[in-house]
């Protein structure tokens, strides 16, 4: 029974993304970090499916991702970077142990 009380907000919240995303590119600068924000923190892997699988949203949704929520930015970089900075001090461990 709490489940029905719990999913009205998040299908209300949902259905005002929705609205936003079908906007997008249109969107303004504040609807666009709402719009991040409840992709990124906010939203389920079942919000996301649907949203994607709704024919309406699937061009809106393609180009929001690609130019937003796929996008590596600068924490990304630097995890990567340092995954391979790791990995060559640990070869150079290896490498140097071995002589």
């Amino acid at each position: 029974m709490n489940d029905n009380i719990d999913s009205a907000p998040r299908e209300t919240r949902r259905d005002q993304m929705a609205s936003l995303l079908a906007k997008y590119p249109g969107v303004d600068s504040d609807e666009l970090a709402d719009l991040l924000h409840w992709f990124k923190k906010e939203a389920s892997a079942l919000d996301v499916g649907l949203i994607a699988s709704d024919p309406t949203l699937k061009a809106p949704y393609e180009a929001i991702k690609k130019d937003h929520i796929d996008r590596l930015n600068g924490a990304d970089l630097f995890w990567v970077a340092m995954l391979v900075g790791g990995g060559f001090i640990a070869l150079a461990v290896l490498i140097w142990s071995a002589l």
